[in-house]
């Protein structure tokens, strides 16, 4: 048996507003929209992402992240997603490597990090 990964799903207080703000960050396209409880983004990665509506999101840090690169300047990515309401949740290195963890404007963290 094999698992194929096709659609990470976020849950939130309002899904049209959250699948908005994640197309014009990953260049995706919504492809479902069910009342606004349910919104579905398609990736150019091929992946999917969910956006569902509920009343009352898990509070606390999420279990699972996304990590996206950011490509090559970590700090103008960094800067533009600060612009459009993501915050900063923690500057990480290991060795060469440099990653952000960052939330969306639901508090979702997620990482992005420099190609190399």
């Amino acid at each position: 048996m094999t698992l194929t990964p096709a659609m990470i799903t976020v849950d939130t207080t309002d899904a049209t507003a959250l699948a908005d703000w994640w197309v014009a960050r990953t260049g995706g396209e919504v492809t479902q929209q069910n009342d606004g409880w349910f919104v579905v983004v398609q990736l150019p990665s091929g992946l999917m992402m969910g956006f569902q509506k509920v009343d009352d999101p898990t509070p606390g840090k999420n279990r699972v992240h996304l990590d996206f690169t950011a490509g090559e300047d970590l700090d103008a990515e960094a800067a533009a997603l600060y612009e459009v309401g993501a915050t900063l949740v923690g500057d990480r290195s290991e060795g060469n490597f440099r990653w952000l963890t960052l939330a969306d404007p639901d508090g979702n963290q997620f990482c992005i990090a420099g190609s190399h």
